[in-house]
């Protein structure tokens, strides 16, 4: 059973997790993360989420307003252990939920080529493959989705 606590970028177990998806991202993007690590600040994020299995943090994403109605989902990450049981998909529902509650009308993202499992995941959630957005327009190695909700 995985439990859910809505927190912000200051929250340890958030900066924990996201200190190991940023070693998976410069892993994964070689030469490319210094690009993207720019725009994967968590300075001042007011909405993340930490997933917990028994107690211990196994996942987390976080949000930040795009526009008046957008919603970018961001940081999105699992640990190795936790794939493939739901986790990722039980983030992304309860982010898609808080921003609902906070009266946003749709969800975008961006993720990697490199990101298979990412790219998998927003498709099974019915976000739609939509042209690269702000910074990454032209990026050959970025995917952008968005999902109404």
């Amino acid at each position: 059973m995985v439990s859910i606590k809505k927190t912000d970028s200051s929250d340890v177990d958030f900066i924990a997790l996201v200190k190991l998806l940023d070693t998976d991202l410069a892993q994964r993007d070689g030469d490319e993360h210094a690009f993207y690590n720019q725009f994967n600040k968590i300075d001042h994020i007011k909405h993340a989420i930490v997933a917990y299995r028994n107690g211990t943090p196994i996942g987390c994403g976080a949000m930040k307003a795009y526009s008046s109605d957008t919603m970018e989902i961001k940081r999105m990450y699992t640990l190795p252990e936790g794939r493939g049981k739901g986790v990722a998909s039980t983030v992304l529902a309860a982010l898609e939920a808080w921003a609902a509650e906070l009266s946003y009308k749709k969800c975008i993202l961006e993720t990697g080529k490199k990101q298979p499992e990412a790219i998998s995941l927003y498709k099974k959630h019915r976000y739609k493959l939509i042209p690269n957005y702000g910074q990454y327009a032209g990026i050959e190695n970025s995917v952008c989705f968005e999902k109404g909700i």
